[in-house]
């Protein structure tokens, strides 16, 4: 059986896997997002490219059977692709920007299995609405430093879920990763999603 190894150093992907049962080898690709390539691309072209390349990335570098998953997510506002902020003048830039808003997350998915020589890659897209943020809370949470470095500036599952007031789509797809679809990725390859999941007793 093959393992399921992340190609991520994202901490909320591998959150998700792990509460789902899933424990994965971690494999860093050290792909360049901020390649300019990609920004000639659509933002759902565009994470769908940095998966596939992040996911052929890693199978080169993993020498056991494995089934490899790479994402890649943008936030999409008004047209324009809002990636990671990395500093705190555009994160509060941003905030401002959404607040009372909406946008669409895209997560770009790649799936690899190695055995088979499988490739299976998609993007899922969720629609964001923001409430209303005063100023002092958008200081205090840029403050925190977390946004710098999440798609949009903000992230489901950390300090900024309070400002979240609804979204139409697959919650775990704004994490970072769609947990339905990784299922069904897995089932069309001939597996069952319980054969990678590791229940302690």
């Amino acid at each position: 059986m093959p393992r399921i190894v992340l190609a991520s150093a994202s901490p909320s992907r591998k959150g998700l896997l792990e509460k789902s049962g899933i424990k994965p080898e971690i494999v860093v690709s050290g792909v360049d997002e901020e390649d300019p390539r990609y920004a000639e691309l659509s933002p759902s072209e565009m994470v769908v490219a940095l998966a596939i390349v992040k996911a052929h990335t890693v199978s080169k570098l993993v020498n056991h059977p494995a089934l490899i998953i790479a994402c890649d997510s943008t936030f999409e506002f008004n047209g324009e692709s809002l990636g990671k902020p990395l500093t705190k003048d555009r994160a509060i830039a941003r905030a401002e920007l959404l607040s009372g808003s909406s946008g669409v997350l895209y997560t770009g998915h790649c799936l690899i299995d190695t055995t088979k020589e499988v490739e299976i890659s998609d993007v899922v897209a969720t629609r964001v609405h923001f409430s209303t943020l005063e100023r002092d809370e958008i200081n205090s949470y840029v403050d925190t430093g977390e946004p710098l470095n999440v798609a949009g500036g903000f992230t489901l599952d950390g300090l900024s879920a309070p400002f979240i007031s609804r979204i139409e789509g697959e919650t775990s797809n704004v994490i970072g990763l769609s947990l339905p679809w990784l299922r069904s990725a897995i089932k069309s390859l001939g597996y069952n999603w319980f054969d990678f999941v590791s229940v302690e007793k």
